[in-house]
């Protein structure tokens, strides 16, 4: 049983900028990360960078 890996509780997120979609602005701001189904079932929610509006923004799981 070596090597064998546990499957199906790391999925795959997108996490989509708030402030960008109230703004009007043209272009998002995703990024892509993985997420324990198990520990998190609800969606995820964290600060990260907006390179668009040069700021750190709250950025919500979409899908």
């Amino acid at each position: 049983m070596a090597g064998k890996k546990a499957k199906g509780n790391r999925v795959q997120v997108i996490l989509e900028c708030t402030e960008m979609k109230e703004s009007g602005l043209p272009g998002t701001s995703r990024y892509i990360t993985t997420k324990n189904r198990k520990n998190t079932p609800e969606r995820l929610e964290l600060k990260k960078y907006n390179p668009i509006l040069k700021r750190m923004t709250i950025h919500k799981e979409i899908k």
